[in-house]
């Protein structure tokens, strides 16, 4: 028979155990919230001190990412991270929908950028470079960057500050907070037309575009690769006479072919990431909304844990990043300074039947995107002349 004394340690343990679940929870969130804003800001600083970094057009996307991520960091989940250990929103309605249009908003930048890099590592790999430097101007790197920002404005702010998405759906939204065990919550519900427009612009879309943008890059990588191999077989005099040329557009096809898969898996990072918030989005609204808030609570932080990943996927996969961590964290070792160009006594000792070829010079003056065309060319001229010379 229970006592009062086995209640009292029953509602003592239940106490205990919720204040355990409260301080772990805490400090995984800290944790999440604390790696995501050093790690973008790493991203940040990298490109700032790095000259080389700033070379490379697609690194300004990777850059302004890491910095909507970092607002992410900064704004977005400390807010959600307070909501769901208090379990109740104390900043009010209008607070509530400025948080809201910021985590839409700065989503959205996300997905963008990645779409951009996207499509400057397709246009990088897959065109001439006279059809790169046209398309991927300063000029136009710029609004595409202006377009990011201020595209996802039309799905977030306007539309919510507007009570757009809550039109025709006020008694589901009377009802979900009548039924909180809090009567101050940050309840955010959205239409059948706002949730379709908004995952198709910030999600469904981009990421079409993405997939097409990595399937042509693969392609034309493996065609790359296949051509070099054909070129090494074709005869022993080109490979003989130009070794180092050989070596080079292998390692620049290899050097591609790892920055696209980079790419890819960062990707697929964010889709994995992403993708369960946004398709409960589109179909909550059609089974009367009865997704739990927990699911919704499980999805929107795996979304926010993509925001972290990003730069220890840099870290790990992308050799230019990863020596500018390393001079960034062991303050400036220069073991791990990047090598300098070409030796200068390699430059001109290269010829063909008497011509001197400064190829080495050459690709040091021309754009990364170009030295792989560049190459291709040159090796393909000298297999057709040593054939015709035979």
């Amino acid at each position: 028979m229970a006592t009062a004394s086995d209640s009292a340690d029953d509602s003592v343990d239940e106490v205990v155990s919720k204040q355990t679940s409260k301080i772990t929870l805490c400090i995984v969130l800290v944790t999440i919230i604390i790696l995501t804003a050093l790690g973008n800001l790493l991203v940040m600083v990298a490109l700032c001190k790095d000259r080389h970094l700033r070379k490379k057009k697609t690194n300004f996307f990777i850059v302004s990412l890491a910095f909507a991520d970092f607002l992410v960091a900064l704004v977005v989940m400390p807010l959600a991270a307070i909501e769901l250990v208090t379990g109740q929103w104390s900043y009010g309605e209008t607070f509530c929908l400025v948080r809201t249009s910021l985590d839409v908003l700065l989503t959205t930048v996300s997905i963008l950028h990645l779409c951009c890099i996207a499509l400057d590592r397709y246009y990088a790999i897959c065109c001439q470079p006279l059809v790169y430097n046209n398309k991927m101007t300063p000029v136009r790197v710029s609004l595409m960057l202006v377009g990011c920002w201020v595209i996802p404005i039309f799905i977030s702010f306007l539309p919510i500050m507007q009570s757009w998405n809550t039109i025709g759906i006020e008694s589901f939204i009377e009802e979900r907070k009548f039924n909180s065990s809090h009567n101050s919550t940050c309840v955010f519900m959205v239409n059948r037309p706002y949730a379709l427009v908004c995952s198709a612009v910030a999600f469904y879309v981009p990421l079409v575009l993405m997939v097409l943008a990595y399937q042509r890059i693969y392609v034309t990588a493996m065609g790359h690769a296949r051509r070099i191999g054909s070129l090494h077989r074709a005869g022993s005099a080109p490979s003989s006479t130009y070794p180092n040329h050989d070596q080079h557009g292998s390692n620049r096809i290899k050097n591609e072919t790892k920055a696209a898969k980079t790419l890819a898996v960062i990707m697929g990072c964010f889709c994995l990431c992403w993708a369960p918030f946004f398709i409960t989005n589109v179909v909550d609204p059609f089974i009367s909304y009865s997704v739990p808030w927990q699911m919704w609570t499980a999805w929107l932080w795996l979304g926010y844990i993509n925001s972290g990943l990003n730069p220890f996927l840099y870290a790990f996969l992308n050799r230019a990043f990863r020596r500018a961590f390393l001079m960034i964290l062991c303050c400036g070792n220069e073991r791990y300074a990047r090598r300098g160009g070409f030796s200068p006594s390699r430059q001109h000792s290269e010829s063909v039947n008497g011509t001197s070829i400064s190829l080495r010079l050459l690709m040091s003056s021309l754009s990364p995107e170009n030295t792989f065309t560049l190459l291709s060319y040159k090796q393909r001229a000298q297999v057709t002349k040593a054939s015709r010379t035979e």
